[in-house]
């Protein structure tokens, strides 16, 4: 019960003073590559992926919903590569949460009780609204953002009160920090090569057009 009430004062408070005491340490070396076998092993939290499971692109992208770099690539870069590259088959994409502050973590745990088909439509919209929601009284705008989804109020008090979420959420967090060195967002693994930062859709066909073609 303690930890509920944590977690619902920290979204009252507003997006100022947010930082998650349990952040881990950001491994010594980012990694600039990663196995793809390291990098599918089951997590805290089930990946749910975008596109065809044979394709010969896999991109992971480790966000926070709080990142204004995220946000702007996920209202740009990502619908065009989701446009050309993921429905047409060859780009297979799964967002893992990376949450830097509690609103953040908040947020994911909202997404993800909104339920596995709607997890990336609430995302859409917690990335195109994120001004919106981001203030002095997050709870109340997230409340009201998710009853654009469907998620009434109740169902967002609940959902904040699901600590076994709350703690895979956290872990997920911290596994990204301590096995494969993310430390900063957005963070992507395409077909296990490291990018860092809010890449445009030129940038990442450098990677991924040669991987396609071979």
């Amino acid at each position: 019960m303690a930890a509920s009430i944590t977690r619902r004062a920290a979204l009252r408070t507003g997006a100022g003073a947010l930082a998650l005491a349990a952040i881990a340490p950001a491994a010594a070396l980012a990694q600039t590559a990663v196995s793809m076998e390291a990098l599918l092993e089951d997590g805290p939290l089930p990946d749910l992926w975008l596109g065809d499971a044979k394709a010969p692109v896999t991109v992971i992208e480790y966000a926070s919903t709080t990142c204004s770099h995220c946000a702007t690539f996920h209202q740009t870069t990502f619908k065009e590569l989701k446009a050309k590259y993921i429905d047409a088959g060859k780009v297979r994409f799964v967002l893992r949460e990376y949450p830097l502050n509690s609103v953040d973590l908040g947020a994911y745990m909202l997404a993800r009780c909104a339920g596995d088909d709607k997890r990336y439509p609430v995302l859409d919209l917690l990335f195109a609204q994120q001004k919106s929601w981001m203030n002095d009284k997050p709870l109340a705008s997230l409340v009201s953002l998710m009853r654009q989804a469907g998620v009434s109020e109740q169902q967002v008090e609940t959902c904040l009160k699901d600590k076994a979420l709350y703690d895979n959420t956290v872990k997920a967090r911290d596994f990204a920090t301590n096995k494969f060195g993310v430390n900063s967002t957005p963070t992507f693994f395409i077909n296990g090569q490291r990018q860092v930062g809010a890449l445009s859709l030129e940038e990442m066909e450098k990677v991924i057009l040669p991987l396609i073609k071979g």
